[in-house]
Parts: structure tokens; sequence; C-alpha cells
């Protein structure tokens, strides 16, 4: 049954994917852009079934080491005086195993997990697919060409997998209307484990965070605005874009803007989700955003790659490898688990973004208010049942072979 398949993308999903191949009894090669593996990145969440997947693979006590282990997030004014404070869990709508991990970290344990068994080809990436009846052949920016059996992109956002076998990536693109630029900067705030969030204008808010073992912190810039045309090569011109927005608003925002034009982590993409009618075409398939991104809005992309790449390859190993069963199946499972974590977005887009100083206020108001309403564990549990329900929108098969001898 042994075959050789490629993926493209070593973040979260192809790793992810890459281990339960090998557990399996296939061949992998995982080809990735950038020189070595990633560092940093924000914050993301492990909630629901993805966290039984991180179970299976015996990986989720590494992944409890590393957590953010955030104490909590406080919403202040212009002035920096809080307004309103949440445990980091309420914040989160974090429950049970959920927990929260930078995306580097984690990509770091799949990258250990898999490096002995997996062929990493770093540097390089994929020019060019041409499917014959032997397989994929596959051209590479500086590569050897190579023959694989299958390939899957797992390379994310604007993947250049879907662009070469599904189309441009406009035909996929569902928009927000609104953009998030993240970096790192220094901690001059000395946050130990602690979220500060400001509503700077309408349709603009900032976030500044610092994780445990960090001694810098993360800054994010959100806010909303019609489709922009800006080079995505140019890091530059985004960071004068982002500049633009949030010039001559108050609180440490100049201070900020001036470490992120430092930063050498600068990363700027619109909310947005990619939505398809099939993942996969001949012998390729997609995995994790390159598929079905459900935007940062939603917190649920990694679980979408981690669970994503456990039923893809529980899937090709039920069918002996035929892939024309197994991508069919792979999607019929994923399918209304993709859909639910995507409705999260939009709901959660309005909370994260307030599109009026009215509904800025109404909200810090509500969160400053919670602690004394009666039914406050209800309305809580209210808020973070669509989460839950989506975290969890998945019953995971117990594929033969999944589990080690």
């Amino acid at each position: 049954m042994t075959k050789s398949i490629l993926i493209s993308g070593a973040s979260i999903g192809g790793p992810a994917l890459a281990f339960w191949l090998h557990r399996h009894g296939f061949r992998t090669t995982v080809v990735e852009r950038a020189p070595s593996p990633r560092e940093g990145g924000y914050k993301v969440d492990i909630r629901g079934v993805a966290v039984d997947v991180v179970r299976r693979m015996g990986l989720l006590e590494e992944a409890h080491a590393a957590s953010t282990d955030m104490r909590g997030a406080a919403f202040v004014n212009k002035r920096g005086k809080e307004l309103a404070t949440l445990d980091a869990d309420t914040f989160g709508f974090r429950h049970g195993d959920d927990t929260e991990i930078l995306r580097g970290d984690l990509a770091k344990i799949l990258y250990i997990a898999t490096r002995d068994d997996t062929e990493y080809v770093f540097g390089d990436w994929i020019t060019g697919l041409d499917e014959r009846a032997d397989g994929v052949h596959v051209t590479f920016a500086h590569g050897a060409p190579r023959r694989f059996d299958l390939v899957v992109g797992a390379d994310g956002l604007h993947s250049g997998v879907r662009a070469l076998a599904f189309g441009p990536e406009e035909d996929f693109l569902r928009r927000f209307d609104a953009y998030i630029s993240i970096s790192t900067v220094p901690n001059t705030f000395e946050l130990d484990r602690w979220e500060l969030l400001h509503s700077a204008a309408a349709g603009k808010m900032v976030n500044v965070y610092s994780t445990a073992r960090a001694d810098d912190a993360k800054a994010a810039f959100w806010f909303t605005a019609p489709p922009l045309k800006y080079d995505r090569r140019d890091v530059d011109g985004q960071k004068d874009l982002v500049a633009d927005r949030f010039a001559g608003l108050g609180w440490e925002i100049p201070a900020l803007l001036a470490a992120m034009r430092e930063a050498g982590d600068f990363y700027f993409d619109p909310v947005c989700q990619i939505v398809m009618d099939h993942l996969s075409a001949g012998r390729v398939t997609l995995l994790g955003d390159a598929g079905y991104c459900a935007s940062p809005a939603s917190g649920q992309g990694t679980s979408l790659a981690l669970v994503g790449a456990y039923v893809l390859a529980g899937e090709l190993a039920a069918a002996s490898g035929d892939h024309t069963v197994a991508f069919a199946r792979y999607e019929s499972e994923m399918r209304p688990y993709i859909e639910k974590n995507q409705a999260l977005a939009k709901t959660a887009l309005r909370g994260i973004i307030p599109r009026s100083r009215a509904f800025a206020w109404f909200n810090t108001r509500m969160i400053r208010l919670m602690p004394y309403l009666p039914g406050r564990n209800r309305v809580l549990e209210q808020m973070a049942r669509p989460i839950r329900e989506a975290a969890n929108a998945l019953v995971l098969k117990d594929y033969a072979g999944a589990y080690p001898r």
C-alpha cells in the first residue's frame, strides 16, 4: 500500500498530516518555502475534537506545557485606564482540555515529532503539477522534478497548490472587508501573560499581549476596509498601509506602530475565508487554510487543520491508498465540521472590531457588568455554546493503524 505523498507547507496541517501518514505506512515529503521551520507567530487555540487528535498523537502534554498560560485580558481607554477585565479562559471561551499555544511552538512540536520519519525540503516550493497515469509529476522552484502518487496542498490561505490545481485565489475567497496585522514588539507594558485591548476608533481595534516564557510581546491591529490593493510581497508597503490606517490615534498606538516598523516577523492579511465546492482534483487535495480557511476571527483554523490531517490520513489508509475513494470520504467527513466552524467568523468579527463607538461602549459595558449580572454563568454558557458546538461538530473515527503497535 505504501505510496509517496508530497505535502506543500510545514506549518500545522502539513506536519500533522505527515505524522498520521507515516503511522499508516505512507512515504511522505514536505516542501516548505521558508528556509527553516517558522518560529513565533500569534497565539492559536486547540479546541474540542482537535484536542482528542493531539491526545491520540501522544503530544497533548507537550502542547499543554508550551501553552501561553495567559491569566486574563483588560479593555482599556485612550488613557490606559482599565474599563473591564476577564480571566483568560472566559475571554477565550476555552473549556476542559482546550489549550492556547503560539503557532510557532505548536509547529515546532509537530516538526520534532515527524522529522525522523519525513523528508523535509526547506527553501523550495512547487511550480508545476502534471498529473499522468503513473502519478503527479511535480516541478519545483529550485529542486529537480519528481514524481509522487499524491499531492496535498497545506500551504495556507495563499496556497500555490490550490492555484495550480483549482484556479485563481479570487475564485474561492469570501471577504469580510476587514484586515489584520500582527508583529512582535518590545514588552514596554511589562505584561505578564496578560492582554490589553483598545477600541481605537470605529472599525479599529488594537490588542497587545505577552505569553508565558516570552520576553517580548505581540501587537495586533484589526481594521475594517473595502478590498485594498497592495503587493503581498511588499512588506514595507503593507506596514505603510497599517500605519496610515491608525495614524493620529491615541493611547500607545504611535509607539506600537513604530515598533511594528522594526519587526522582522510582520504579518498582514485580509480577514477572509476560502470556500470551495470540492477539496480535490484528481490526485491533488487540500488541507487546512488552503482548502477551508475559516479566518482568524473564527479562532478555529488550527483545529480545522489538525482534525483534517487526522481524517485525510485515516481515509487514505482505510481505502488502501485509493485516492478516488479516500478524497471523497475525507470531504464528506469534514464538510459539516468545516461549515460549522466557518459560520463562527462573521459573528465573532463583530465583537473583535466594533463598527461604531456606540457598539464598542456597549460591549465594554456588558463585560464590566458581567460579574454582577444575575445568571452570569448562564449568559456565559450561551455565548460559549456556538463555539463549543462547532469545535465538537465531528466524531473521530478509530482508523485501523492509527495507534502505534
